[in-house]
């Protein structure tokens, strides 16, 4: 499982130019769910996210959490972060889990983030979205749950 996680100010979604999702202060998550991904890597990757400290504290370090700032969390699903471009031009996506598997784990993450009290927004899964944010900073984080980088 693989997130880009992004410090923003604000963040929303559309679809089909119906906002489906916003949050203020706190994080937007690009999800993707590879074919062999399980819910271990779904609670290594909540974990990771809600306690990773990148908003800044009283000295303007790094070093609180999204759950020390009391912030929001916007979850998109994006299979493309599974996208291979090693080989000719156009990517392959045979790493990306189908959708079917994708969609209930990735539903579990939004589930384990709302038990751990964040309030969290979705946006549309399996839809063509439009992702709205103010990256803060900016501050752009790459979490593989392989730990690849």
């Amino acid at each position: 499982m693989r997130a880009v996680v992004q410090r923003v100010n604000f963040s929303h979604i559309e679809v089909d130019q119906q906002e489906v999702g916003r949050i203020g202060k706190g994080l937007l998550v690009l999800l993707g769910v590879k074919n062999d991904d399980t819910e271990e890597d779904v609670n290594y990757l909540v974990d990771k996210i809600i306690n990773l400290r990148i908003f800044e504290d009283r000295e303007e370090k790094m070093n609180l959490s999204l759950m020390d700032i009391g912030g929001e969390l916007l979850v998109a699903s994006q299979f493309t972060l599974y996208g291979d471009c090693k080989k000719g031009r156009r990517p392959s996506f045979t790493m990306a889990a189908k959708p079917e598997r994708a969609e209930k784990l990735y539903e579990k993450f939004v589930e384990k983030t709302r038990g751990q009290g964040i309030r969290t927004q979705t946006g549309k899964f399996q839809t063509h979205m439009l992702v709205n944010l103010q990256n803060d900073g900016p501050v752009t984080m790459l979490i593989d749950s392989e730990k690849l980088f």
